[in-house]
């Protein structure tokens, strides 16, 4: 069997503030740690129910936070950005399933550790087919196109409660109770990655007796993007195919929902004042 572990950094055991995530900030390192504690964790829970092809994705910042020294030698990285499926690297090569390890809320979710989706500088919203998405759902669908299912999510309630409306019967890590945008109360690491440990392996375990969530898959698609400034949208729908629909709101249509992330992603990255 072939596993894609898919990481962010908001989601991971113990991060409260952009502080704990930002690269530049003394506090980065240390919570780079624990990303790769939690990623270890999920590595170890689905080779103890014999998974034996395991790749993990770097999802967060510019893909270089996972620290491969400490990496659990079972498993191979994609690092480094850009990558063509971003988040979800490594999907495109014939995986079975999906985990989802140190995922948050999508923008707006209250009591939700550091919601956003995809840019919290730039996107003030983004819907699915006319369902408001965030992360989760947009690369489970990326995934569902190359029939991968999602069996895992870790993170805080906020984001287990929106991956169970979009893939039901997923199962959930939640390794902190978020009362607030940067307040939440967080499981010690060892509890939080014990509990990461068990949750995969049961995943894997449902999955071989067939008792496991369907790949989310979408087509066609039409992605719609509102960005916090008019300016932004000014930049963002030059981008072939865009449909401007007001002041701050971009939409295009794709085939599938690979080619629907290439294009958002390029939309965003033109929006980058």
């Amino acid at each position: 069997m072939k596993l894609l572990i898919a990481v962010d950094m908001e989601g991971i055991t113990g991060v409260v503030d952009w502080n704990h995530v930002t690269p530049t900030h003394a506090e980065y390192q240390r919570f780079r740690r624990l990303m790769t504690a939690d990623v270890n964790a999920a590595i170890a829970g689905a080779a103890e129910a014999g998974v034996t092809d395991i790749q993990v994705s770097d999802g967060h910042w510019n893909s270089g936070n996972i620290l491969i020294e400490e990496l659990d030698s079972r498993a191979l990285l994609n690092t480094g950005t850009p990558s063509p499926y971003s988040m979800v690297q490594g999907v495109q090569h014939g995986v079975d399933a999906v985990f989802f390890i140190g995922y948050h809320a999508r923008i707006g979710t209250p009591n939700a550790i550091l919601d956003h989706t995809w840019s919290a500088s730039r996107v003030a919203n983004l819907w699915l087919n006319g369902r408001l998405v965030g992360e989760t759902g947009l690369n489970a669908a990326v995934c569902g196109a190359f029939g991968a299912p999602v069996l895992l999510v870790s993170g805080d309630q906020a984001v287990a409660a929106e991956a169970q409306e979009w893939i039901p019967g997923i199962e959930t890590a939640v390794v902190k109770q978020a009362c607030g945008r940067f307040a939440a109360q967080c499981l010690p690491p060892a509890e939080s990655q014990q509990l990461i440990r068990n949750t995969a392996r049961r995943a894997i375990e449902r999955f071989q007796a067939g008792n496991s969530p369907d790949p989310l898959t979408f087509a066609p698609v039409t992605l719609r993007v509102e960005f916090h400034y008019t300016q932004m949208a000014d930049m963002a729908s030059l981008m072939p195919g865009a449909t401007r629909l007001d002041g701050r709101t971009i939409e295009f249509q794709a085939n599938d929902a690979p080619a629907a992330l290439c294009s958002f992603r390029t939309a965003v990255s033109l929006a980058n004042l």
